[in-house]
């Protein structure tokens, strides 16, 4: 292999390593208490190590943002083409799959969103963020719009279905670390599921949901009605 290019992926394969191992610390410990030092240590590499992949800590922590953004992103393009072919509730299922999947990730990352903003640390990157998430917001609104056209969804304006889906996520993330509900939800991972579910099939009049289906989340198969 190329000597630069052999470098290029050593660089590359250490970033992520620094990526992970600050996730296992927000998680373990919270984002009030990691530092820099905690990272490197975690990693086994100097902390001026950590300074050539990343300016500050708050770089760090924009960077695993828009990665998990990116993430959905992804899962939808490829749920898009299934629904091309069919299976209709593959978008919504990607986003509830997606942002459901780890409740303790997403609400990490909810809180570090929001503490970033309030104290203006990244504006540039904050936007850059935002544009990911608005196109992902954007290819979700035409299938909704898609689907009220075929008389699949209740008509309502586009943007109700992504504010509920966000909405129904947020909730869930929330009650399943709610210490209050703690001894009235005895199954938190079939709560998640059915919440996904009743997300999946939210504003449906069809009226054609597959009876094989119910019980598994999201659950319509491939090729029950027509996408296009």
């Amino acid at each position: 292999m190329d000597k630069a290019k052999e470098k290029v992926q050593r660089f590359r394969a250490r970033e992520q390593r620094i990526l992970d191992a600050a996730l296992e610390l927000l998680l373990e410990h919270g984002e009030e208490k990691v530092t820099v030092e905690q990272i490197a240590e975690r990693v086994d590499i100097g902390k001026g190590t950590i300074y050539k992949h990343f300016i500050s800590k708050t770089e760090i922590y924009m960077r695993l943002l828009m990665d998990y953004e990116k993430s959905l992103t992804d899962r939808l393009k490829t749920a898009l083409a299934a629904a091309e072919q069919g299976d209709i509730t593959a978008p919504a299922r990607a986003y509830f799959e997606s942002r459901m999947a780890d409740p303790s990730k997403d609400r990490l990352f909810q809180r570090l969103e929001e503490k970033i903003i309030a104290l203006n640390l990244a504006p540039e990157m904050i936007a850059e963020l935002h544009a990911i998430r608005n196109s992902n917001a954007s290819a979700l609104n035409r299938v909704f719009e898609r689907r009220m056209e075929q008389g699949v969804l209740k008509k309502v304006p586009a943007y109700f279905y992504y504010s509920t889906y966000w909405a129904l996520v947020q909730g869930a993330v929330e009650l399943y670390h709610s210490k209050s509900f703690s001894d009235v939800i005895e199954d938190r991972e079939g709560l998640m599921e059915f919440i996904m579910d009743v997300g999946v099939h939210i504003g449906d009049i069809s009226g054609r949901r597959p009876q094989q289906d119910e019980g598994r989340p999201g659950g319509e198969s491939a090729g029950t009605s027509s996408f296009s």
